[in-house]
């Protein structure tokens, strides 16, 4: 689960191990120069495809075996693409949030209103979410790389449900004051009790959450007061 740090300057690489669960016994054959040619980058997209259904499917923590079969390839082209877990993980996550932060303007012009464009964006992000339990453990030993990944998270998504949310109240249809930072980590928070309890459906309550943008709030201080 992302603990939406706001440092920066970190590098994505991780400095982690090795994997640990499958050696390489047999490497597949270095392809011959240029190495940035089709099939290697074809293998490579085919690489992180698999390893975003396995984890999604598995966990972050699934065999690696797992994700070679599903990407077709032998556990030597995986491991000379990605020599560690957390190396393939930057590659999936990466993509998993461009692939997010291209969804917001694409929604924003289909969508039949720009409330329903925020509705579909956020369910979506939390299927995102929902993907990310056990990145922390991935990562022990390397907090500066976790924290450069929770950097590019913030600064992809949060530009993307700005402007979903400016669009929303520019209709009328968002009234209630809250900040992009506030609702992207309210989300996440109610993202993390699903992993505890399957009969908790998150997207119910991400709903009741969003329905409750639409009123005005009231002032709670005032209300004390009284």
């Amino acid at each position: 689960m992302f603990r939406f740090a706001r440092r920066s300057g970190a590098s994505l690489r991780s400095g982690s191990a090795p994997w640990d669960d499958d050696p390489v016994t047999d490497p597949t054959p270095e392809p011959a120069a240029p190495r940035r040619r089709a099939d290697v980058e074809r293998n490579e997209r085919a690489i992180v495809d698999a390893a975003s259904r396995v984890f999604s499917a598995s966990g972050v923590d699934a065999p690696v075996r797992e994700v070679a079969a599903a990407a077709g390839v032998g556990m030597g082209t995986l491991y000379r693409h990605f020599p560690t877990r957390a190396d393939l993980m930057v590659a999936v996550y990466r993509h998993q949030i461009d692939e997010c932060a291209e969804a917001g303007p694409a929604l924003l012009a289909s969508a039949p209103s720009p409330f329903v464009a925020l509705l579909a964006w956020v369910h979506r992000y939390v299927d995102f979410l929902g993907t990310k339990h056990g990145l922390g453990n991935v990562w022990q030993g390397d907090a500066p790389g976790l924290t450069a990944l929770h950097q590019l998270f913030l600064d992809r998504l949060l530009p993307v449900l700005s402007s979903l949310l400016d669009a929303a109240r520019e209709s009328g249809e968002v009234v209630a004051d809250v900040r992009p930072y506030e609702l992207l980590r309210a989300v996440g928070d109610l993202v993390a009790w699903t992993v505890h309890d399957p009969d908790y459906d998150v997207r119910h309550i991400v709903t009741l959450l969003l329905t409750g943008l639409r009123q005005e709030q009231p002032d709670w201080e005032q209300t004390d007061a009284d």
